[in-house]
């Protein structure tokens, strides 16, 4: 699904889902910049592998590992890949989140702690699904993009501990308008 329209200060802003997972963004947002998309900020969820981070809590971030067939297909295995430096300083200036490193994965649910262990080793706080994906893909298609996302899993433990409905509300409301910010 998706919706275009006018912000309250005139200015043009579409909201794409893009489902779920690297194929599915990546083709998402090479069709948008073909329709002339030429900022794209990807809001959604990650996983705290970080135990300082919280449910609920704002991160945006700064690089991404990729770990995902997309994006090692895109070149990111060469190293971590970084979103566009002015949005993501458009969205610091938001005041939208801590700066983080993420690991882009193919796993949803992945079967141990041993994958979450390689990545907190390799310097990644959050994981996710898409944004490496999109850090990697972006410059190609001349896409600036940034990721602003809410913690919505933590492991204490190494046991699985996801966010509330109303917790997730309230992070989705602040993170849309830390995002329609940066964008405007």
């Amino acid at each position: 699904w998706g919706y275009s329209g006018e912000t309250a200060d005139g200015l043009h802003l579409s909201v794409q889902s893009t489902g779920m997972g690297a194929p599915s963004a990546a083709i998402v947002v090479e069709e948008l910049a073909r329709l002339g998309a030429r900022r794209a900020i990807r809001v959604g969820t990650c996983g705290g592998l970080d135990n300082g981070l919280e449910l609920g809590q704002l991160v945006r971030a700064d690089s991404a590992i990729g770990e995902d067939g997309i994006s090692r297909g895109l070149g990111a295995d060469d190293g971590p890949v970084q979103g566009d430096a002015e949005l993501t300083s458009r969205l610091k200036a938001a005041g939208a989140g801590e700066p983080v490193r993420v690991v882009t994965t193919d796993f949803f649910y992945e079967h141990g702690p041993a994958p979450r262990e390689r990545w907190a080793a390799a310097g990644a706080q959050v994981v996710d699904m898409e944004t490496a994906a999109l850090f990697a893909l972006g410059p190609r298609v001349g896409v600036a993009t940034a990721a602003l996302l809410i913690v919505s899993d933590v492991f204490p433990g190494g046991e699985r501990l996801r966010i509330g409905d109303d917790a997730l509300a309230q992070s989705v409301e602040a993170m849309a308008r830390a995002a329609a910010g940066a964008l405007a």
